[in-house]
């Protein structure tokens, strides 16, 4: 079973209008892409989410994870055009999870066991940029040949959130 993203760091999104590519064909690309580049602990699969409520159809994403950060990847054909999108979150485990939710006693244990340090922050943040370099490489190659725009600096930013406070 797949493990449930609890907090959403960061996202990014892009429509390109006039394209089309299958997303098995998009996810495999960006694979090839993420392994290329040798980050450390990593895994790939496929997991699926429902669309909606329990009865509506389920939609597939390349997830990319490392350690409790995961990456969950969708594309899709969308009208004219083709949507691609990740989401960027944290999945502890188990025990930090339930820790996590008793109000004083997580302040302490964050504080004292389990502090934020700047290289957590750092190999978070370079797990972030390779994968999104990725993930931007895939979409440059398919769209230069097919004659398309490259997106701008502007449509490649992120959205980042009040990121990794605990």
């Amino acid at each position: 079973m797949a493990k449930k993203v609890s907090l959403i760091l960061s996202h990014w999104y892009h429509l390109i209008e006039g394209f089309q590519v299958s997303p098995s064909e998009f996810y495999e690309a960006v694979e090839e892409a993420v392994l290329r580049r040798n980050i450390p602990n990593l895994k790939l699969s496929r997991v699926t989410y429902r669309e909606g409520g329990p009865l509506s159809p389920k939609r597939e994403y390349l997830r990319v994870e490392r350690k409790e950060y995961l990456f969950d990847i969708c594309c899709a054909p969308f009208g004219a055009g083709f949507f691609v999108s990740w989401w960027l979150g944290e999945a502890p485990g188990w025990l930090t999870g339930i820790i996590a939710s008793i109000p004083i006693i997580n302040h302490l244990f964050f504080r004292f066991f389990r502090p934020l340090t700047y290289y957590q922050l750092d190999t978070a943040l370079m797990f972030q940029e390779s994968v999104h370099a990725a993930v931007l490489e895939v979409i440059d190659q398919m769209m230069e040949a097919k004659g398309l725009r490259l997106l701008s600096e502007t449509e490649r930013k992120p959205i980042l959130r009040e990121i990794f406070q605990k």
